[in-house]
């Protein structure tokens, strides 16, 4: 028995370690010319990125009170396939309109301007390397993924599973003219066989033109890696999406703090806000916001109309998983402001839809 035991830990080893070094899913750190170029940002300081304010990851025996729910399977998913609506809306776009399909979670596609993007295309069936766990929710249809063809760019947040979904990248590489990333996740898409001249990575507050688009990189309150030894080596963000018609922000994931009036300040008032909400617990409150602080960064940031995001396909918390778009709505309509939510798959026309139907509850 002992000689068992003491063999199936070292072969449990080895083959984590076999994982670890091996498997694609999880990535690369930046390293050489890469590693130097972003050891010269001012968000960095020579070993890691770090944040504008002081933000702690959880609060470890906080965050350990949260095990048992998720290993009992307490943790409110949904009871029912959740309702979808891909491919009911065929309305043509044209070069001065905006369509958004939400996939659920934070990944959006947005037709805009006569662009075809595609935000945190996390559109595969687990949000973690190993796909047993972490499942998406059942749809009533599953997201028609050769659908997205003629892809004329990717704008990835961060490199958190749940974000940067390699199976996803994989699928939809070869119909993506450009992928635009924080500094340092281009080296993950790199290994994933993506050319580097077909990214741009860009830091807090640099801007890049996409034809009659305007892509800015702007802070969020979050942090980043893919495995044990790459936290903090990529950067994290959120974006701003604008044209001469239309200024969509998106929040990418991250905890509440003094970046999102300075987002608004300089860039609002938005169109849209899309806004992290959901997977939040109090002892991660740094990280991810609570949905009264996700409705006051909405105000913050300018918007005037609301989003909430980051919930609706996948349980990372211990919430039930209508909880975030309940007291999100609850507080701002209590600061006046406008809220909407599509169906998942629903696509609509930023200025002429406005999607409220409470579909959770069907």
């Amino acid at each position: 028995m002992l000689y068992f035991i003491v063999g199936f830990i070292a072969t449990l080893i080895v083959a984590v370690f076999i994982f670890i070094k091996f498997a694609p899913q999880l990535g690369k750190k930046p390293e050489g010319e890469h590693l130097a170029r972003i050891k010269q940002s001012p968000n960095h300081n020579g070993e890691i990125f770090v944040n504008l304010i002081e933000t702690h990851e959880a609060e470890p025996m906080e965050a350990l009170k949260t095990l048992p729910k998720f290993i009992f399977g307490e943790n409110g998913s949904p009871e029912k396939s959740v309702p979808v609506k891909f491919g009911e809306n065929n309305r043509p776009a044209n070069d001065s309109s905006c369509f958004i399909t939400w996939y659920g979670h934070s990944a959006f596609l947005l037709e805009i301007n006569g662009k075809r993007i595609l935000i945190d295309p996390m559109l595969g069936e687990s949000s973690s390397p190993i796909y047993v766990t972490t499942k998406r929710f059942d749809y009533e249809k599953p997201i028609p993924l050769d659908d997205l063809k003629d892809i004329d760019a990717v704008i990835i947040s961060h490199d958190h599973y749940d974000h940067l979904d390699y199976p996803t990248i994989k699928k939809i590489k070869k119909n993506v003219k450009h992928f635009y990333t924080m500094l340092g996740v281009g080296s993950h898409l790199q290994r994933w066989g993506v050319n580097s001249d077909k990214i741009t990575e860009l830091d807090w507050w640099q801007s890049i033109k996409l034809d009659n688009l305007e892509l800015v990189a702007c802070p969020s309150r979050h942090f980043s890696g893919r495995g044990f030894s790459d936290r903090f080596t990529t950067q994290w963000g959120s974006w701003v999406i604008q044209s001469g018609e239309h200024k969509l922000y998106f929040s990418g994931d991250g905890g509440y703090g003094p970046h999102f009036k300075e987002i608004g300040d300089k860039y609002g008032p938005f169109d849209l806000a899309m806004i992290e909400c959901g997977q939040y617990n109090l002892a991660w409150k740094d990280i991810h916001m609570m949905p009264e602080e996700s409705a006051l960064a909405g105000k913050d940031v300018k918007g005037e109309m609301l989003m909430p995001i980051h919930w609706g396909a996948f349980q990372l918390s211990i919430h039930e998983w209508t909880d975030p778009i309940l007291r999100f709505k609850k507080k701002s309509e209590e600061l006046g402001m406008e809220v909407i939510h599509p169906f998942i798959g629903e696509r609509f026309e930023l200025g002429k839809d406005f999607p409220k139907q409470e579909w959770w509850n069907k």
